[in-house]
């Protein structure tokens, strides 16, 4: 089984001129499409998602250093 060409055939396309041109005012035939995206492309993360990580990041390294702290002063 074979596909079918991607542009029309010129014999049997009306309102084309001998040799494949087109009348003045008339629209070309439209020829086959590859360019495109199959699918969706995924959103980019926002810049909110960035700085929650960052803030829990250093809260986390905040409660470490006050943990690490407390045990310092409670030795001595």
């Amino acid at each position: 089984m074979t596909a079918t060409p991607p542009d029309p055939d010129p014999r049997r396309t009306p309102g084309l001129e001998p040799g494949g041109g087109v009348a003045p005012g008339d629209t070309p035939p439209e020829s086959g499409q590859t360019s495109g995206l199959s699918h969706h492309e995924p959103k980019p993360p926002r810049n909110t998602t960035t700085r929650v990580v960052i803030g829990l990041i250093l809260l986390f390294a905040l409660l470490v250093a006050a943990m690490l702290l407390t045990k310092a002063f409670l030795l001595v």
